[in-house]
């Protein structure tokens, strides 16, 4: 099959080319996902998990990206919960060969259905940034209707993600961003812009609910903007400054079948869309990884027409 890998760490995107790897097996509570979609984040490359297994082995060359939506070709032994030609859509694990491929060997507990009136393409670009929406707004952040919530890089994959589900849940949002992005933002449902090059952060007032999506300096400035007994969740890096009286949290997204159901059925409905950029083939996928200039929304890769 063919698959996109990378096996040198210094030499970064750079260093991913596509080249033809043996087709995986299922193993125990595996199935084997023909992929028809499939995402990348940028940051993979800084992940020890990318290099390493999880005894600090090397494990390279190792297919990039995480995200999938595709078609079960293969049960592993003991597998329950899914069947072959179903469709499905999910989340790959940190330390296996990922979905940058034809195919993928993925526990079936990282997967969930994917509805035939969802298109691939959608289904791939849903798991990470809507678990990570989803997870930091209600498990970590403990979101309540009536409060305001503070969302950083708004425009961007998670953060629009994350400005629907809480307009949907009754939050006050206010999204930031650059000042190109103003509209965009206040189309998912932000109440309130702030444009951080021109803007002071600081006029914003006190918020319950902060999700940092940029960090540094702007993370550092948000833990001053917390009320009493709010939250700033951080998805980038462990926060480098607290609120004062409230709670500081970092967390690595993890898959979850029941908040997967619950994020598509939104898409179905209408009340949720996603932000999907660029869409190209496997074969384009090392140019369209590596833009020359900045992109709106995510780059997606479709594998199967």
């Amino acid at each position: 099959m063919k698959a996109m890998v990378v096996t040198n760490r210094a030499a970064g995107k750079a260093g991913m080319k596509l080249v033809e790897r043996p087709a995986p097996q299922a193993a125990i509570n595996d199935v084997v996902v023909q992929i028809h979609a499939a995402g990348f984040v940028s940051t993979e490359l800084e992940w020890p998990s990318t290099w390493t297994d999880r005894l600090d082995r090397d494990r390279t060359p190792s297919i990039l990206g995480h995200e999938l939506a595709g078609v079960v070709t293969a049960l592993g032994y003991g597998t329950t919960g899914l069947s072959l030609g179903q469709r499905v859509f999910g989340l790959a694990d940190w330390y296996r060969d990922g979905t940058l491929a034809e195919y993928v060997a993925i526990e079936a507990r990282n997967l969930a259905p994917l509805p035939g009136d969802v298109d691939f393409t959608v289904g791939a670009s849903l798991p990470i940034s809507g678990l990570t929406a989803w997870q930091g707004l209600f498990q970590h952040g403990r979101l309540q209707a009536g409060k305001s919530v503070l969302v950083h890089g708004a425009a961007g994959a998670v953060g629009s993600i994350v400005t629907q589900l809480a307009r949907e849940f009754g939050a006050h949002v206010i999204g930031t961003g650059r000042a190109a992005d103003r509209q965009t933002v206040l189309d998912f449902g932000a109440k309130e812009f702030v444009d951080l090059d021109n803007d002071a952060l600081e006029d914003v007032g006190g918020v319950d609910l902060v999700f940092d999506g940029i960090g540094g300096e702007i993370g550092k400035r948000s833990a001053r903007l917390v009320r009493a007994g709010g939250t700033l969740v951080s998805i980038v890096a462990p926060p480098e400054a607290r609120p004062a009286d409230g709670l500081a949290v970092d967390f690595v997204v993890e898959s979850d079948r029941a908040q997967l159901g619950e994020i598509v059925q939104r898409v179905r409905d209408g009340r949720l869309r996603t932000n999907i950029g660029n869409v190209s083939t496997l074969d384009d996928a090392v140019a369209a990884l590596n833009p020359t200039e900045r992109r709106r929304g995510k780059t997606f890769i479709r594998v199967r027409p």
